[in-house]
């Protein structure tokens, strides 16, 4: 356990380093959060809710989307091209410690961003939340695991750093401007909307809307998609990875 403790501090000082981390994860969701809400905060964006309680579910998911389709899969695609990984299989350190350690660097960083969004949120907007917190809480850790997922799943299927760049980007974009988590879901038009709900971070920010609201969650698809991601994602992560 020391060692694996000793790896992580070591590789969660790498991710307080990274200047994509920083802007990213950690000021993108801020800034955007301000913009929102002193544009249209208090104004209705339907469904008995304002943009503010809108932009905060979508908002704290920003953090899990930049972690699971950037960081999770340049780091281990990047540890395997420059043969790290091969290298922690012949040490007492094992390479499963170093999947282990990237992975909970994200839930960190993940951590951190959301109590940023909500910092800001409660303190400088008068946010509060109407629906039940823990259930919330619960949709939050459901969409963050199910994202790194099939981070975890982009990691294992790119053999090399250039595939990993085309997919990861193919992936991360669309995901944070048409998923609701940047732009509000409530502008989009009708067309786009319908489009955006093929997206697994929709079902996740839909969610956490609704519970957020505190507004009757009508079906549980979104929960029902997010455990399938995880649970074939993780599959397929474990059966097409190789330490080099």
């Amino acid at each position: 356990m020391k060692r694996f403790l000793r790896l992580y501090g070591i590789e969660q000082k790498l991710f307080f380093r990274s200047a994509d981390v920083f802007i990213f994860n950690l000021c993108m969701p801020v800034v955007a959060l301000f913009m929102i809400a002193l544009i249209g905060g208090n104004k209705s964006a339907g469904e008995n809710m304002t943009y503010l309680q809108s932009a905060f579910a979508s908002l704290i998911c920003v953090g899990i989307c930049c972690c699971a389709f950037m960081s999770i899969p340049i780091v281990m695609v990047d540890y395997r091209d420059k043969k790290i990984l091969k290298s922690f299989y012949c040490s007492p350190c094992s390479p499963a410690w170093l999947l282990g350690a990237d992975t909970l660097c994200s839930g960190v960083m993940s951590i951190i961003s959301a109590i940023l969004v909500a910092t800001v949120a409660i303190i400088g907007f008068g946010y509060r939340m109407e629906g039940n917190v823990p259930a919330f809480i619960g949709a939050w850790f459901l969409t963050m695991i199910s994202m790194f997922s099939i981070g975890l799943m982009i990691a294992s299927v790119c053999k090399t750093a250039k595939t990993m760049n085309v997919v990861t980007s193919l992936v991360y974009f669309p995901m944070l401007l048409f998923s609701g988590a940047t732009i509000p879901y409530e502008l989009f038009p009708k067309g786009l909307q319908h489009i955006a709900d093929f997206l697994p971070l929709s079902q996740g920010i839909q969610l956490m809307k609704a519970i957020s609201t505190g507004n009757r969650v009508e079906h549980i698809y979104g929960i029902i998609v997010l455990v399938a991601i995880t649970v074939v994602c993780t599959a397929i992560s474990l059966k097409t990875f190789r330490w080099e």
